[in-house]
């Protein structure tokens, strides 16, 4: 296998580029979900456009490139795929009622989730720095909960529900890790998804218009075009380097939402974000430093 060299620049490049269309992602559910492009669609019919179309991608590239498989892991990938759906389906609902500002800072508690989850179910062991880090980004989720605001509450409820799935997710794919390709893994999961999205969207199915059929296929492609950056940003840079800038994500999600619904994100917005941010940062950069001190193999 050809050894890949480190590049910083083109780690960033990638991981800012798979920002911009994760927010993509959840710009084009708030449209889908909303009246924006015709009468408002079933998040479930949003998640299982985001499979069909994911899928579809994902194979006419496996089609052309023919690369090399191993025998799946099943039952992970199932795992992984029924977490991740559940994600998707209620980060779609979500910003139905809440700012995409709200709901993506929301969603950076999934490394957090995927931490204590790895403590209760791998026996990983933790430090205080990194309780610490997720006590603060948990007290961000608290605050962008807003007790006693209705919709903005129960929306934030669903962001919360989505990143403790997709929280779940990240101990499977510690799991998967390592035991087969990047394509594999894609194919795999976007496979399965589209099986379990097929079934739950059947008694919510309606005939969308055609606005919002390109809006749905846009969610596939999007969708895959980011996990794909994602994975070459990891691929040339460690993680510690990568994920922070991750978190550019919050600001094109406000930037879509200030320039297509006119929502500005109010102080407690900016106040929940920030304290979300600074705790995932601190696991972020704890978890670098446990890296980078580990014995070399």
């Amino acid at each position: 296998m050809q050894q890949v060299l480190p590049n910083p620049r083109r780690a960033i490049s990638a991981i800012l580029m798979a920002s911009v269309l994760v927010a993509g992602t959840m710009l084009l559910a708030k449209l889908l979900t909303t009246d924006a492009l015709g009468p408002p669609l079933h998040p479930l019919q949003v998640s299982h456009a985001r499979f069909v179309f994911a899928f579809l991608t994902i194979a006419g590239f496996v089609a052309v490139t023919r690369p090399a498989f191993d025998a799946p892991h099943l039952r992970l990938h199932l795992g992984r795929t029924l977490l991740g759906w559940l994600g998707v389906s209620c980060m779609f609902a979500s910003v139905r009622f809440i700012p995409l500002a709200d709901a993506t800072a929301i969603s950076f508690l999934n490394p957090v989730f995927g931490m204590v989850y790895a403590v209760l179910f791998l026996r990983e062991r933790t430090g205080p720095v990194r309780w610490i880090a997720a006590g603060i980004a948990f007290l961000g989720g608290l605050i962008l909960l807003r007790p006693g605001m209705g919709a903005f509450q129960f929306g934030a409820l669903l962001a919360l529900a989505a990143a403790m799935a997709t929280g779940l997710e990240i101990v499977f794919i510690k799991l998967l890790s390592g035991r087969q390709r990047p394509t594999q893994i894609l194919l795999t999961n976007n496979a399965m998804g589209l099986v379990i999205a097929s079934l739950a969207v059947i008694p919510f199915w309606a005939a969308p218009t055609p606005r919002q059929w390109l809006a749905l296929v846009a969610i596939g492609v999007v969708m895959i075009a980011a996990q794909s950056l994602y994975i070459q940003a990891l691929k040339y840079a460690d993680a510690g380097l990568v994920l922070p800038f991750s978190y550019a994500t919050l600001i094109f999600a406000t930037l879509y939402d200030a320039l297509l619904f006119a929502v500005v994100p109010d102080w407690i917005s900016w106040l929940g974000a920030g304290v979300i941010v600074t705790g995932a940062a601190l696991l972020a950069w704890r978890e670098g430093l446990a890296r980078r001190s580990a014995p070399k193999p």
